[in-house]
């Protein structure tokens, strides 16, 4: 394997936002359509129900063929809620962050190493808060795990970081430290204009193209269009 391709969707608890129509099966069809060895997902809701579909994580789990991780955080209903990972790379370990702040909702963020043959590939996954002061401190968090990690580790960081200025505290402390990729526009799905959803690669030179997957399928799927990036592996040997 000498590329793979990573995604990053929030799915919105697979309900389109503007027809309000619940739809695991078009998620999954957004997901196939994307074609990633990883895919990074935000607003998972596993809600027990009578519907095949009923739990999203299991349900795209099986839909798509692959390992699923749940990383999820907030308990309501009758069912969890928050993000999970999806893999075709075997699994070498997880750990979990607890990213909550004070008395908002819930938040972590999955840490999972990820098995490439010659080389170990951590993914750190996550869904940011809507408070600037939430986000900051769990930024602080996750780049705290970062730097705990070997030297030469790839590593990637992906998810809904719910930071719209370009210019934020939050997001120069990660270009510092993660290089700084471009950003495409995937929020709002029918008209995209802020780009929400980041991918991070390091060594960064290592990512060698990333797209917002706009298709008349994901523009009614969710809220969020899907970003999409492809990673040349064998540029992780010169970091």
């Amino acid at each position: 394997m000498t590329r793979i391709a990573i995604g990053s969707y929030n799915v919105h608890s697979c309900v389109g936002w503007l027809d309000r129509r619940y739809s695991p099966s078009r998620i999954a069809a957004v997901l196939k359509e994307l074609n990633c060895d990883i895919y990074a997902l935000q607003e998972v809701d596993n809600e027990e129900g009578d519907g095949e579909d009923s739990m999203q994580l299991e349900y795209l789990s099986r839909e798509l063929q692959m390992a699923a991780v749940p990383g999820l955080r907030i308990v309501r209903h009758s069912g969890e809620f928050g993000n999970a990972l999806l893999t075709r790379l075997p699994i070498r370990s997880v750990h979990r962050h607890d990213l909550s702040y004070w008395r908002f909702e819930p938040r972590g963020a999955l840490d999972v190493e990820l098995d490439l043959g010659h080389h170990t590939l951590r993914v750190i996954a996550t869904h940011l808060g809507l408070s600037r002061r939430e986000r900051r401190s769990q930024w602080r968090h996750l780049l705290r795990a970062v730097a705990t990690a070997p030297p030469g580790l790839p590593t990637i960081v992906l998810g809904d970081m719910n930071e719209w200025l370009p210019s934020s505290a939050t997001l120069r402390d990660a270009h510092r430290i993660l290089g700084e990729p471009l950003a495409p526009a995937a929020f709002p799905a029918f008209a995209p204009f802020l780009s929400l959803t980041r991918i991070w690669v390091r060594p960064v030179g290592a990512m060698t193209s990333i797209e917002v997957h706009r298709t008349p399928l994901s523009q009614r799927a969710s809220d969020h269009l899907p970003v999409k990036a492809v990673v040349d592996v064998e540029k992780f040997s010169g970091d």
